[in-house]
């Protein structure tokens, strides 16, 4: 499986343009790191969450809100990515298929995706 992988050593990246952060190969997964990790320092009770293992409610879907009936769900990458950022990690996310995160906080599941058939409709 490839993987995208960025060290949290290098530093934010100042001033790309829409081209360069969404329409590279890496579709925003990068842009989308480094706005964790802005975030971070901006929602210090957010980072904290996360570094728990918790999977709260970020600008994508993915996210969990109070205590669902479900045992899993789907999730997209950019959440995936945002989340690692907000925690402090690496950068580390597949390309092709699929990331299970278990939520610490409710204990579900969310499966993070590219497959946007999954989510259904609604």
């Amino acid at each position: 499986m490839s993987r995208l992988t960025r060290s949290i050593t290098k530093p934010i990246r100042q001033r790309t343009s829409w081209c360069e952060t969404w329409q590279r190969e890496d579709h925003g997964l990068i842009r989308c790191w480094e706005r964790g990790r802005e975030m971070q320092r901006e929602r210090p009770d957010l980072a904290v969450r996360a570094s728990r293992g918790e999977l709260p409610i970020l600008p994508w879907r993915g996210g969990i809100d109070g205590e669902l009936k479900i045992k899993s769900k789907y999730g997209v990458m950019q959440y995936l990515a945002m989340w690692q950022g907000l925690r402090g990690d690496d950068l580390d996310v597949p390309l092709d298929g699929e990331e299970q995160v278990v939520c610490s906080r409710t204990g579900i599941k969310v499966t993070f995706t590219r497959d946007t058939s999954k989510f259904g409709h609604g």
